[in-house]
């Protein structure tokens, strides 16, 4: 994989770009990738971001985001998006497992696949060129690096702006995380200088969902989560009946996992969810207790130290007792 500087000189030349995120995107993956079309657009690129599933309400005020296509859903036409496009961007996931059934026709892709990513582990044998930064907060800070490295910041208009702090505000769990440098605040007095309105966004993912949402969240915080002292951990388990009884859609579980993390003591919180299709998992951690080791070691999964994802093909039972099994494994390291 060649250095994401390699490209600067390329980019005078427009091109069919496609620009793909990982699978139920999150603010920092739809944010990422719609920020850099808005950018590559200013430069004469012909760009489509493709979304491998669908995505939660609250991230569709972002300015492009009509335009996404879901691959799951628009499958004839992402492919041929795909088929024609000369550069593939993969932002905000670094293995094509993480784009779910686009995987396979991503690898055999003739295009140009381009990294711009801050996960763990890459697999750089897939990309021509690319960036991938672990200390970085958030993949829109690498946007934002990427567009001022290439001598365009005179492009960052309000629209990218909008996307790019969305994606940083929220990874950095409202600038609260230690990735929150002081290079991401010098970044966002740009993106404010633009003319964002910063509260504005906040309403937009924080004060966006419906009633049963929050019923659903306070039935979880009483009746699904179990809390182990003797590790330090805490677990939320959510079966599927759960989710079908307050209809719960896409991204109306995010953020969960980090309540347990509010209680005194409490150094790593899991949740595991039952998605009918598959049981996912979501890790979060204070300190130095490495929950992308945890992620990879157990649950075929992975991320960063403090915020790793995972998954299962067992049922949700089985997949509680693994987790126990390996708190107690881990119990030493979160002491």
């Amino acid at each position: 994989m060649q250095s994401i500087e390699e490209i600067y000189p390329l980019l005078s030349q427009p091109r069919r770009v496609a620009i793909i995120m990982h699978q139920k995107p999150d603010a920092d993956a739809m944010g990422s990738t719609l920020g850099l079309s808005h950018f590559l657009r200013q430069l004469g690129h012909q760009t489509t971001v493709i979304s491998p599933t669908n995505w939660a309400d609250w991230l569709k005020w972002m300015p492009g985001c009509d335009g996404v296509i879901d691959y799951e859903f628009s499958t004839e036409k992402a492919i041929g998006v795909l088929e024609q496009a000369e550069w593939v961007f993969c932002l905000d996931f670094n293995t094509m497992s993480r784009t779910r059934h686009m995987a396979n026709r991503l690898r055999k892709l003739p295009a140009v696949r381009i990294l711009i990513d801050h996960h763990q582990q890459p697999e750089v044998e897939c990309f021509a060129y690319g960036v991938s930064d672990t200390a970085k907060s958030s993949t829109s800070e690498m946007v934002y690096d990427f567009i001022v490295g290439s001598g365009h910041a005179d492009k960052i208009n309000k629209d990218i702006s909008e996307c790019l702090y969305a994606g940083v505000m929220t990874d950095t769990g409202s600038f609260r995380f230690p990735g929150a440098s002081a290079a991401v605040h010098r970044m966002v007095a740009v993106l404010k200088d633009t003319g964002i309105n910063h509260t504005l966004i906040h309403e937009h993912l924080y004060d966006n969902f419906l009633e049963n949402r929050l019923r659903f969240t306070g039935m979880v915080l009483q009746s699904r989560m179990e809390i182990f002292y003797e590790h330090n951990a805490a677990l939320i388990a959510i079966p599927w009946k759960d989710l079908v009884r307050y209809e719960i859609k896409t991204g109306d579980t995010e953020g969960l996992v980090n309540y347990p993390l509010s209680i005194q003591g409490i150094k790593m919180a899991a949740l595991i969810i039952d998605r009918d299709e598959e049981v996912k998992c979501s890790f979060r951690s204070k300190g130095s207790f490495d929950v992308n080791v945890f992620a990879r070691t157990y649950f075929d999964g992975g991320g960063h130290v403090n915020a790793a994802g995972g998954r299962s093909t067992d049922s949700l039972e089985v997949t509680v007792q693994r987790f126990i099994q390996a708190l107690k494994e881990n119990s030493s390291q979160l002491q």
